[in-house]
């Protein structure tokens, strides 16, 4: 997983509402940048190595057949 640095010269004074407003960002990129986004975001939260998630333990789940 790649170290990120945190980049201080980026960051300007803002109110609440404009720092919450992340959706015009967000909607520039393309849904390709938003997928890497999601994926490094979420080997952050569950400590997963980015590029290897882990698989289904697909022995808790159970498949059958409605009447």
């Amino acid at each position: 997983m790649a170290s990120y640095r945190l980049d201080r010269t980026q960051f300007k004074a803002q109110s609440a509402t404009e720092a919450a407003n992340h959706a015009s960002y967000y909607k520039k990129l393309t849904w390709q940048e938003r997928l890497r986004i999601a994926n490094y975001l979420n080997s952050i939260a569950y400590d997963f190595p980015e590029n290897n998630p882990p698989r289904l333990d697909r022995t808790k789940f159970r498949a059958r057949s409605r009447k």
